[in-house]
């Protein structure tokens, strides 16, 4: 059974008993239209919040004011309500939506709760019936809740009772499971996610039926099918993994779609030649047929799963005095792609530029960049060891071939920024009207791409996974503020802006925070108990004006050591409820393949080159990340460590600690080093020979 809070519960029934209860309307006073009525791309929230995105152009804005920067110090809980009873497991990446007083949310479990906006209470609650999935969000109607489940199943829920209005399994088109379901004028848009081909979908909202799709990877005869090598269309990826966007004006949706892949992995390019459309591209759709209007690709044969897919946004705003209706569109690559959003030119200006070649990669031989730039580093720093720890956000994890976005890779690991998990992932981003910036949250997670990783790149053991904050004008595609931040903040860490110029955004240690929309300085914190992979909302209800945030926590970039909650909070000003206790925050540092081993089990000793399982020392030479003999040493403080390059190795092996530098020597098979450390803390450690091979040395105060 859900856990509610109760100490606000009487004050808040005391509230909506009184009549004052103000809840979107279909149509407003004034003539006006509500948020909830979904009819233009850019109606600000106001007593609703009605879908994943605040409305068709995912613009996360709210034009409620009573929180501003005055009292927003004030903000307390109002309700919290743990949806799964105490839920302390899973992926939760499902952001709440609130109509008519009322919250609808997606736990770690894919169920679906509706929970009064005033008191915090559960009103229903739907159990999937297939087994658990991550989810993203709902999509509400005036008479349903929109939702999904395994098995490729789109369902329809009461919006009154939760109870099954209807069930319609998609199939054909790849996994229908994980993306946010969204809604406009009797259609629901459904991506797909995570399969060998995917494509956009519109179902009819009142059966489920499929009125149109749209594939990711065109087929024979279909325009784009050349730009793929043989039949490597077949099973190229190109997935739209993320919610589109919707203008009823222009009758147009705007999707993304993911990275090119083959074999099972997004680094091997030689067998899909072409630019592979509409892999890494914005397409507009017409929204009631699906017709292809016009495409950009943002990089073209991705060979580094650095695919661009995030919810676009959509703006009109004037550039060079005129008025532009444009989309907002990245970025895993640290840049925006500025496009007119009638027919997909670039009104700040994009080029082609040259970039380095790898024939036996059939790359590209350029790639677009905004001609203003990016806003995030794209090449890694090579900082001396020794130096300050941790450093610059971007350094290089020693002995690898450092690159810049884009360098193509073989064999090798070529080490690059943003990286596939960097950069701005998938948060959701925000469009200010008041300020006309567009914001994101985004990481510092390099990676190492080569055809020894079997998917799509390795993210170093032992580097810094942190990130930031960055605010850019939409209008010039500059960048007006950028802050960084202690956490990545680019897996689900969506982003509001309200109209009192607030911005909110919720980070993997738990803290929700507060900042100048104009400035990006702090100006509130709350501690929700677990890791926030959502967006934040605001919505109106029983006379008041409430924030509110699901903290559940999932496993990008920081794996179970982000922590895991079941809790929806709603906030107002002088609410009853104080702060969660602090969980254990997330350990920032990519760690190592292998669990702790005692040294003494070992007699103090790694051995390089060799994999560690069950006591025994591999027995083959290894170069793989677990390549050392254990891969996690746990010592004493004082102990002294041996280091040995297993005799049974073919050639010279070694060790170089990072970021500190304590050591950094070469060895030949049978050759052993030892170091003596008399300080507690964590120290990694690779291999010159091989940078994949890791590993840690935990030194402990008995």
């Amino acid at each position: 059974m859900a856990h509610i809070d109760r100490r606000h519960l009487l004050k808040g029934a005391a509230a909506a008993a009184t009549g004052l209860a103000i809840s979107g309307t279909p149509a407003m006073a004034g003539g006006r239209t509500g948020a909830a009525d979904l009819k233009f791309f850019d109606t600000p929230g106001d007593a609703d919040f009605p879908k994943v995105g605040g409305n068709l152009g995912n613009q996360n804005y709210s034009g409620l004011r009573r929180i501003n920067p005055g009292n927003v110090r004030g903000l307390r809980g109002a309700w919290m309500n743990s949806i799964e009873g105490g839920l302390r497991t899973g992926n939760s990446q499902s952001t709440a939506v609130a109509v008519d007083g009322v919250l609808y949310i997606e736990s770690a479990l894919g169920n679906v709760i509706a929970v009064d906006g005033v008191t915090g209470a559960t009103k229903w609650r739907y159990d999937q019936t297939r087994g658990t999935l991550t989810r993203r969000g709902v999509a509400v109607s005036d008479k349903h809740v929109f939702t999904k489940s395994n098995e490729n199943y789109v369902i329809a829920l009461d919006r009154a009772t939760g109870q099954v209005v209807w069930e319609r399994q998609v199939s054909g088109f790849g996994n229908i499971e994980k993306v946010a379901v969204v809604y406009h004028d009797g259609l629901l848009f459904c991506g797909t996610n995570d399969g060998p081909r995917g494509a956009a979908l519109a179902l009819d909202a009142t059966t489920g039926d499929v009125l149109w799709h749209f594939w990711g990877t065109p087929g024979p005869g279909e325009f784009g099918n050349d730009t793929w090598e043989g039949e490597s269309w077949a099973e190229g990826g190109a997935t739209p993994w993320i919610h589109p966007a919707v203008d009823p004006e222009l009758g147009l949706t705007y999707w993304t779609f993911g990275n090119a892949r083959g074999s099972n992995s997004s680094q091997d390019g030689s067998a899909r030649g072409g630019s592979n459309l509409f892999a890494n591209s914005l397409v507009a759709l017409d929204m009631r047929t699906g017709a292809y209007r016009w495409h950009f690709q943002s990089i073209h044969h991705d060979i580094w799963d650095m695919d661009n897919v995030m919810s676009p946004v959509l703006a009109d705003v004037r550039i060079r005095g005129r008025m532009r209706k444009v989309v907002v569109y990245g970025s895993k690559s640290g840049m925006f792609f500025i496009l007119d959003r009638t027919d997909g030119t670039a009104p700040l200006g994009i080029v082609e530029r040259p970039v380095p070649q790898e024939p036996r990669q059939k790359t590209w031989p350029t790639q677009p960049f905004p001609v203003q730039g990016g806003w995030t580093e794209q090449r890694v720093v090579d900082q001396p060891l020794g130096t300050s720890v941790p450093g610059d956000p971007n350094r290089a994890v020693p002995n690898y071939v450092p690159g810049a976005l884009y360098d193509p890779h073989w064999d090798v690991p070529i080490l690059s920024i943003p990286g596939h998990g960097g950069g701005a992932d998938w948060s959701h981003l925000s469009f200010s009207h008041r300020t006309g910036l567009v914001y994101t949250g985004y990481g510092y997670v390099a990676a190492a791409h080569s055809l020894t990783e079997s998917s799509n790149g390795l993210r170093p053991p032992g580097e810094y996974q942190t990130g930031g904050i960055v605010a850019v004008d939409v209008s010039t595609n500059r960048v007006k503020w950028k802050r960084r931040m202690p956490y990545s903040l680019a897996h689900g860490n969506g982003i509001l802006t309200t109209a009192s110029d607030l911005m909110f955004i919720g980070q993997p240690d738990g803290n929700l925070l507060a900042m100048d929309a104009r400035t990006g300085r702090e100006l509130w914190r709350f501690q929700t108990g677990a890791a926030i992979s959502s967006s934040p909302i605001m919505y109106r209800a029983g006379g008041k004006e409430y924030l509110a945030v699901y903290a559940g926590g999932t496993s990008i970039p920081y794996g179970n050591s982000a922590p895991r909650g079941d809790f929806l909070w709603a906030f107002e000003i002088g609410g009853d409820l104080g702060p969660a206790a602090t969980p254990p925050p997330p350990v920032i540092r990519r760690p190592v393949s292998g669990t702790p081993v005692e040294g003494t089990a070992v007699a103090n000793t790694v051995v390089i080159g060799r994999t560690y399982s069950g006591g025994t020392v591999g027995a083959t030479e290894s170069f793989a990340v677990a390549g050392m003999a254990p891969t996690h040493l746990r010592v004493p403080v004082g102990t002294t460590v041996t280091f040995t390059n297993h005799p049974g190795n073919a050639g010279p092996r070694g060790v170089t600690q990072f970021f500190e530098g304590l050591f950094n020597v070469t060895l030949a098979p049978g050759e052993s080093f030892t170091y003596t450390f008399n300080r507690a803390g964590e120290y990694f450690f690779n291999d010159p020979a091989s940078p994949r091979s890791t590993g840690k040395i935990e030194v402990y105060q008995p």
